[in-house]
Order: structure tokens, then sequence, then C-alpha cells
């Protein structure tokens, strides 16, 4: 195993199993309900058919291989590829106890990196939140395309972070612009909380693989990666947030890079600090009078014949 995938393993396993829901079970199936929405587009772009091998990279707890093997029983093949031996040793666990662990493989490997993947070997490769924290997006999309068959089509669902990212470098600039004795400590409180969880500097943006590219460009590495008939939808859906504890809150992080903000609390900030942020925004999250946006960019498209 590649020994720079095996020190970034923890980091992802990590924060499935501990920060993603914050240990409560009611914030869980919420995110599991949004979770299948994602993982329901991602199967309807790949256009499954029995008989069809599909590779998913970045395979986590194994959601997309395991809904798409629920559409289409003992008749699909799936791959489940992923750096993490401890997700794949988990989804491998949920395989079996679903009964269908015969029609499944295990790979370790990275997406810029499927050397276990043999040339032209799958009908369909799949992905759900996986080039959003890919260095170089390309080389990954051009290792997609070494795998497909001709004809075969790739699907993928990826959050777009760019747009948190500079409204974190917005806000830092306008505080910038304020006096040093400026009476708002809370809005500076909120600004290093997105700063650690965000780059938030043009330079720090521009330089980070979650939030250096837009889904424009997402586009564009497909087409540089050989890909035709690319299709590109881009959703962002906004409303009110669902009222959460703030213990909840505070100990979920927004993807797997970045601190909780129980973490950031205890390390960034002193006990003054501490009361003045939670005073300040412990009323809007458990109440849900704010306002949430999610940013999803869904692509598909297939190798041609040559």
């Amino acid at each position: 195993m590649d020994g720079r995938l095996s020190c970034e393993t923890d980091v992802w396993s990590n924060w499935l199993r501990n920060h993603r829901y914050g240990g409560d079970a009611d914030y869980e199936r919420n995110v599991r309900s949004r979770v299948a929405v994602y993982v329901r587009r991602v199967l309807d772009g790949a256009k499954l058919w029995p008989g069809m091998t599909l590779l998913d990279i970045g395979a986590g707890e194994g959601a997309v291989g395991l809904a798409a093997i629920e559409r289409l029983g003992a008749r699909l093949k799936v791959l489940f590829m992923d750096i993490s031996p401890s997700l794949l040793r988990h989804a491998e666990a949920l395989a079996l106890c679903a009964g269908v662990v015969s029609q499944c493989r295990f790979l370790n490997a990275s997406a810029e990196r499927m050397d276990p993947v043999a040339d032209a070997s799958v009908d369909v490769v799949t992905s759900r939140a996986v080039l959003a924290y890919v260095p170089d997006k390309l080389a990954a999309l051009r290792q997609c395309y070494r795998v497909l068959k001709p004809g075969g089509r790739i699907s993928i669902g990826e959050p777009v972070f760019r747009d948190e990212a500079l409204a974190a470098c917005a806000l830092g600039q306008t505080l910038a612009a304020r006096p040093a004795d400026h009476p708002d400590r809370l809005m500076r409180l909120v600004q290093r909380w997105r700063a650690a969880q965000f780059p938030d500097t043009l330079e720090a943006i521009a330089k980070n693989p979650m939030t250096n590219y837009s889904e424009r460009d997402l586009v564009r590495f497909m087409q540089n990666a050989g890909f035709c008939h690319i299709h590109l939808e881009f959703h962002v859906d906004a409303g009110d947030a669902a009222p959460m504890p703030w213990e909840v809150f505070i100990n979920t992080s927004p993807h797997p890079l970045a601190p909780t903000l129980a973490d950031i609390m205890q390390t960034q900030f002193d006990a003054d600090e501490r009361l003045i942020f939670e005073l300040g925004l412990r009323p809007s999250i458990e109440s849900g009078d704010r306002v949430c946006t999610d940013r999803m960019a869904y692509l598909t498209a297939v190798k041609p014949y040559l």
C-alpha cells in the first residue's frame, strides 16, 4: 500500500465514525437521508444494466455500491475502492450482513492511482464526495477513463466548497477594514471559526484542492481526460436549517479535513471568547434560525469508442 495513503487513512474513517453525526442518532438519520438523495442521483446517472461491473471510487462505508446492488440484485458486480482499509473493512462487513459479499471486491487504492484495476475492465465508474479532496483531479479522471471499457459511463456527485471559502475570505477582508477596537467581537470569532474549517485568503483558496476549482472546471477536467457526452447539473439548495442541540452542532465538522467547532473553541478561543461565541450563536443553532446552503455538482460522461 502507498505509504502516503496509510498516513491519511484515519482522517477519513475518523470523520465518518466520529465527527459526521456529532454522536446524535436524530442528526445521523437526517444526514443519511440527505446522502441517500445524493446516492440516488449518482446511480440514476450511471444507467446501470444487468451484467455490468461497477467501480465506486472513494467508496467509504459502501453507500453507493450497496445501493447499486439493491437496485440490480445479483446481476451486478461492484468494486469498492478506498484509501482507508478501515472503511473498506466496514463496507465488507455491511456487504456480508446483506448477503451480497460474493458480488463484491474491496480494493485499497487512491483515485489518482487505481493500480488494482485493469485497463478497460469496468462498465461504470461512480464517485460521491471524492474528487473534491483529490489534489490532481485530472489524473483521477484519466484513471477513470483508463479503467472504463469503450462506451462505459462515469457518474459523479461532488460537493463544491468554493463559495464557503470565498465567504470566509470576504468576512476576513471586512473585519480587516475595521478598527482594532471595534466592539463587535462575535464576528471576529465567527471568522476565526470559518478560517479553521476553510481557506480564508485568495492565495490559500487557490492552493487548496477543495476550493481551487468550480463546477465548470469539472467539465473541463472531464474533457481533458478524453470523455464525451458530458452533462453537468449544479444543484444549489438553500433553506432553513433544522434545529440542532448545541452539543451536537459543535461536535460535527463540515468535511473530513476540518476540525470540529468544539476543537476550535478549545484550542483557539480563551474562556471569555468561548462564552461570547456560545451566547451569540447558540440560540440560532438550537432554534434553526439560520440558512443552510448545499452545493452539489452532478456530472455524467462517456468513454468514446475509438
